[in-house]
């Protein structure tokens, strides 16, 4: 009798609710939601570190310009180098 009690506890330990493998699932749970957090943080510093330069002044804005948009202010001359690749051409 005290064989099947003992078995009944540790099956309600090991696979019950709320037993040790359900803890581990969680926890796993937990460091995969704090790594995906960590990313986020650092993602939200940067992208307020860009916010901080647009706000204070032009030359955050003058540098988007010119680097996404391939503006050019004026007086200013545009090249354009472009490489070809040697396995196309033979």
């Amino acid at each position: 009798m005290l064989t099947i009690v003992l078995c009944l506890v540790q099956y309600k330990l090991w696979w019950g609710h709320n037993g040790v493998f359900q803890l581990w699932e969680k926890r796993r749970h937990i460091e995969q939601q704090e790594s995906i957090n960590q990313s986020l943080i650092e993602r939200n510093k940067m992208l307020m570190a860009d916010v901080s330069d647009l706000k204070k002044g032009m030359e955050s804005i003058e540098e988007r310009a010119r680097n996404e948009l391939g503006l050019i202010q004026e007086g200013e001359t545009f090249y354009r180098i472009i490489t070809t690749n040697k396995k196309h051409e033979q």
